[in-house]
């Protein structure tokens, strides 16, 4: 693996809640002891259904949310244990694109101001004609007209305004980006332009990408290694996109992607059993209840994330044998 920029140890989060009004209080575990490396220079994608964490995982590793438990190293340097005000200053390196482009920008602020916001947050001051050339050039960047810098969000598209969430995250000139599922409420079309801008902004500004999707067959496609999360807990790393899936999860969820080509189209295996309850998850395998390879083992003891030879985790009792 190449120089890790961002590590992550035993990472979890707990969340609190009642069983209704008068009832017990309840605790969620939403990420559950996470162990991640992130390569410099590559895009690491995490994957998995809604509410397996994903979104929580992300926002630990820019510590927009403390964590439970565990650390997150970014360069060496132990987030949990920073000053508001050094962390700030850091986060001039490391800055995220959020889910939905249509809450992510201030609706009062123009798309000039929106962009200059992060400088004002970091309390750098620009001339005003040196801030509307770094205005007009993120504008280039990202492929829109300059002239919409002077328009508001409500008059922009969807992969406008997308697109504006990527340039803002840009004008400090971070050298780590979180993509929070950049393309999930886009068009398909619209989708494949925001993939094609965020390669060519990697290879030109030379940025680490974690990439979050429900999208396997997306991630496989546009990221360097692949990890699968299950209701908080990584149950497979694949250190390469073409790698064979081994874990029945990430099996059952390649199949489930919609292929183009008839010819190259399988018979969908669905799933059966129900999802565990976040909140009373049992003994072994979270899976085991949905798995058709799950054995009395599986329902009583937890699996390890073990590696094999190739830098290919699993934890699973049972795993797919590579082809």
């Amino acid at each position: 693996m190449a120089d890790v920029l961002v590590s992550l140890r035993y990472l979890s989060r707990d969340f609190h809640s009642r069983a209704g009004l008068f009832g017990e209080r309840r605790v969620l575990r939403a990420v559950n002891d996470v162990s991640l490396d992130i390569a410099t220079g590559q895009v690491t994608g995490v994957v998995g259904e809604s509410g397996c964490g994903k979104s929580t995982l992300a926002r630990l590793v820019l510590r927009l949310l403390d964590a439970s438990g565990g650390k997150v190293m970014f360069d060496g340097i132990d987030l949990g244990s920073l000053p508001a005000r050094r962390l700030r200053k850091l986060r001039q390196r490391m800055q995220m694109v959020f889910q939905d482009p249509y809450s992510a920008i201030d609706p009062r602020y123009s798309i000039r101001e929106a962009l200059l916001e992060p400088l004002q947050v970091q309390g750098i001051r620009l001339a005003r004609g040196e801030a509307a050339a770094k205005v007009d050039r993120l504008m280039d960047v990202v492929g829109l007209s300059r002239k919409m810098a002077e328009a508001y969000p409500h008059q922009l598209s969807g992969g406008q305004k997308q697109r504006i969430g990527i340039a803002r995250a840009l004008i400090l000139q971070p050298s780590f980006l979180v993509l929070d599922e950049p393309t999930a409420s886009l068009d398909v079309s619209i989708q494949a332009q925001v993939i094609n801008l965020l390669e060519g902004l990697k290879t030109e500004y030379g940025l680490t990408y974690l990439f979050i999707s429900h999208d396997l067959g997306l991630v496989r496609y546009f990221c360097d290694r692949v990890v699968v999360m299950y209701l908080g807990r990584i149950v497979e790393t694949m250190p390469a996109k073409n790698a064979a899936p081994r874990h029945p999860y990430t099996r059952a969820l390649l199949d489930s992607n919609f292929e183009p080509d008839p010819a190259k189209r399988r018979v969908v295996t669905r799933l059966s059993g129900e999802i565990p309850s976040a909140f009373d998850l049992p003994p072994g395998c979270a899976f085991a209840a949905r798995c058709p390879r799950a054995s009395e083992l599986c329902r009583h003891e937890r699996p390890e994330l073990i590696a094999s030879a190739n830098d290919h985790s699993t934890a699973c009792h049972h795993p797919i044998d590579q082809q």
